[in-house]
């Protein structure tokens, strides 16, 4: 079930001086997440083999929509892990390894949040989930306790979701969170030589404290 326009997230430049001084004080511990069924952590260098297994067992869905899935190499997954443990380190990005309790050495898949605009404090969501573990409501999950860290940690006031048309799945999961659809970006991200289309998806802050105790009923946090 890929999603975002990266491996993990989607590389943010920030712009304003003042943004990047926010950053820093706007850091998350390392401690893990849990959900239900689910750990979420932060990635750690020796992830990089249960990684690469699961993207290689995911590739024909992966390379439909994410560029870095086309013409894949082990290199990819191995510079992934590096930059997310610095992206976290100062603040640029949060990206979520996905592990179920009962079984924490299998990669699961990734979701992330970051902000797009901290004067603004909006942020977005990517998440991937690998192939041979769809339709068991793990994404859906998974991407629940993210927002629950944008929302509750990071003090988000909008999170978006930017999903490629025809990525059914992933739709299904924003729709389940509650989020609305606010439009679609026309050629926005290049996958090999096509161009895709995206929609995208936004929920605010006083919808998720709203659609949170619905997330507590499915038993999702």
């Amino acid at each position: 079930m890929p999603q975002d326009g990266s491996i993990g997230h989607a590389q943010q430049h920030l712009t304003a001086r003042g943004d990047k001084l926010r950053s820093m004080s706007q850091l998350l511990g390392h401690e893990p997440r849990f959900s239900p069924r689910l750990v979420l952590r932060p990635f750690r260098r020796r992830d990089t083999n249960a990684l690469h297994e699961a993207v290689r067992a995911s590739l024909p869905d992966l390379a439909e929509y994410l560029p870095w899935a086309v013409n894949y190499q082990r290199t990819v997954t191995a510079q992934f892990v590096k930059d997310s443990i610095g992206a976290w380190a100062n603040g640029r990005a949060f990206d979520f390894a996905i592990r179920a309790q009962d079984d924490e050495d299998t990669h699961l898949g990734n979701v992330s949040v970051w902000f797009t605009s901290r004067a603004n404090s909006v942020g977005e969501i990517g998440y991937w989930i690998r192939s041979d573990i769809t339709n068991q409501g793990i994404c859906t999950e998974a991407a629940a306790r993210a927002l629950q860290v944008a929302f509750e940690e990071l003090h988000m006031h909008r999170v978006t979701s930017r999903i490629a048309v025809g990525n059914l799945a992933s739709e299904r999961v924003v729709q389940k969170l509650g989020f609305l659809k606010e439009g679609t970006l026309r050629d926005e991200v290049k996958v090999g030589s096509r161009w895709l289309d995206h929609t995208v998806w936004g929920l605010l802050d006083q919808e998720w404290r709203y659609e949170r105790r619905r997330y507590e009923a499915e038993a999702w946090v």
